[in-house]
């Protein structure tokens, strides 16, 4: 599959599961870039991803989907215990931050979500388009990186 067909595929996955209520934006995110990246990590990861969603367990800050797409990177360039820091996975978490802040201008879920009625539809629609713009970036991100893009079955 062609790299934006690829990428297109995976914004409306993760936006999929969150629109039809099988995930929250954190949970789409990682479980979409896991299939992503062929499964590393057995399907249970996502349930460390299950206290972030509306800005850390409802508390309105970080982005659900940006934690996410946060613990995504980490399954590309996260360490166990004893390994260095690897570099790649400071600079692609601030990355993302910088590229959600810079679109929306902010990364905080109660300012992204203040025009809207918690429970409206449109607030919905927000959150998945935001959450499938992270799975979009975190997906393009690592297909552009020639050790994790060989990786890929696509």
């Amino acid at each position: 599959m062609e790299k934006s067909a690829l990428i297109e595929s995976i914004r409306k996955k993760a936006e999929g599961y969150f629109e039809r209520g099988e995930f929250f934006c954190s949970e789409a995110v990682v479980h979409t870039i896991n299939e992503l990246l062929g499964w590393p990590f057995p399907e249970e990861v996502v349930k460390m991803a299950s206290g972030f969603p509306i800005g850390l367990g409802r508390s309105g800050c970080l982005c659900g989907a940006v934690s996410g797409g946060t613990m995504a990177l980490g399954m590309a360039y996260g360490r166990k215990h004893g390994e260095p820091v690897n570099e790649k996975m400071l600079k692609m978490s601030a990355a993302l931050h910088d590229h959600i802040k810079e679109i929306y201008k902010s990364t905080c879920c109660r300012v992204l979500i203040r025009n809207y009625e918690f429970t409206s539809p449109e607030r919905k629609a927000h959150c998945v388009k935001i959450t499938g713009e992270v799975a979009a970036w975190v997906a393009e991100k690592l297909l552009e990186d020639p050790e994790i893009a060989q990786k890929i079955k696509a």
